[in-house]
């Protein structure tokens, strides 16, 4: 049975990101050979990822050396199953042509809206699955900006999901483990 899988900012042939959020690789080959590794292992073919943004770094290198010469369609055909990419800031630099800025999914009987930035979160829904802030945190409740409503932002990135895809399973237990300890307070 297929299976559905979220994820967020690999920045796929991005040296700096190793240094930039303190990333446990010695080298960007080994990097990009444990994403795909570790991806490959979870998701089958006939499963489908969510992406939530920042798939790969630029398709051309530049003189710092930040980057590796390959597009993300290339990127794509290393990975197991369907992609539905969803545009980070770091998307609009690359050949990772999505024109998906946000996607509400209905899940498990939960309403999720799928962002990048958790700056962008939605207040609407309850949960909302984001990226962009690589280790900075796994779970943040986050207030609308004129509202007293509020909304749970959900990282899905690679940083705090040991480099792989997640489940929606996986993630809710995290989820329903953060919400009983806010209630326990």
């Amino acid at each position: 049975m297929a299976k559905h899988w979220f994820t967020a900012d690999l920045h796929l042939g991005h040296a700096n990101i190793i240094r930039y959020c303190f990333r446990p690789f010695k080298t960007l080959d080994k990097m990009n050979e444990t994403l795909i590794r570790n991806w490959n292992e979870r998701v089958k073919p006939e499963d489908t990822v969510f992406h939530v943004g920042d798939f790969c770094f630029r398709n051309s290198s530049n003189k710092r050396g930040e980057g590796i010469r390959k597009s993300a369609q290339e990127w794509e055909q290393q990975l197991n199953g369907k992609i539905i990419f969803l545009k980070g800031n770091h998307d609009r630099n690359n050949s990772c042509r999505t024109i998906i800025d946000k996607l509400v999914i209905n899940y498990g009987g939960h309403r999720v809206n799928l962002v990048h930035n958790p700056e962008h979160a939605d207040v609407n829904y309850k949960i909302n699955f984001t990226g962009h802030v690589h280790q900075k945190w796994e779970i943040k409740r986050t207030k609308g900006w004129t509202s007293w409503q509020f909304t749970d932002c959900i990282n899905v990135g690679v940083d705090v999901w040991k480099f792989r895809p997640v489940s929606f399973e996986e993630i809710m237990k995290r989820y329903y483990i953060y919400s009983k300890d806010l209630k326990g307070r």
